[in-house]
């Protein structure tokens, strides 16, 4: 083969890729992991260094790094939006015996470890991206592996009526570094059954 019929093979292959990305979400290994670790570097600097980090001085003076589970790619699920019908400002108790008020507003469906999912999406009052939601989880690694009060995750919503949940983005609330926080603790509806070993680990102190 010529080397002019070689660049356009290999623009072909490039093409082929692209579209093969944009149309099955295939997304490269190795961008994926460097993109959360990545957001995992970002929220350990944040904690070390920010001025409005939940550390005190002496802790951040020790926090050489934050525990992690593995990046595992099968905890990035696609998950099914189903409307909630009666939609409505829910008030969550928080950690401190005062309660914060959100819109319970979508559940989340989708499988995972062979067992069908449903959890629920809250959204801020004066939240201004309607696409934007707040999950608070807990699993069965609550109160062991991972902090006993829950984990959170930022979602987006990313299709019609779909959208993408992450657990490897999955972090602790402000109280699991420090008690003197108040944070809001995961609906009945979010308690799951089964282990969600992806995501930030317990903070050792």
């Amino acid at each position: 083969m010529n080397t002019k019929n070689l660049f356009w093979a290999f623009v072909a292959l490039v093409i082929a890729a692209s579209l093969l990305y944009t149309f099955t979400g295939t997304e490269d290994p190795e961008y994926y992991r460097s993109t959360i670790e990545a957001e995992r570097e970002r929220q350990w600097k944040f904690l070390k260094y920010n001025i409005d980090s939940p550390l005190k001085e002496e802790q951040k003076e020790d926090l050489d790094s934050l525990d992690f589970y593995p990046i595992d790619p099968d905890y990035k699920i696609r998950a099914r939006l189903e409307p909630v019908a009666d939609r409505r400002i829910l008030e969550i108790p928080m950690t401190d015996g005062s309660v914060e008020r959100y819109i319970r507003h979508s559940f989340a469906n989708f499988e995972l470890q062979g067992q069908q999912v449903k959890l629920l999406l809250l959204q801020a009052e004066d939240e201004t991206d309607l696409r934007n939601f707040f999950l608070a989880f807990a699993d069965k690694t609550s109160g062991e592996e991972t902090y006993g009060g829950g984990r959170y995750i930022n979602v987006r919503q990313d299709g019609q009526s779909s959208l993408t949940i992450d657990f490897n983005l999955a972090y602790n609330p402000y109280c699991a570094y420090n008690p003197d926080y108040a944070c809001p603790i995961p609906p009945r509806e979010n308690i799951l059954e089964i282990p969600i070993r992806a995501g930030e680990k317990n903070y050792d102190k």
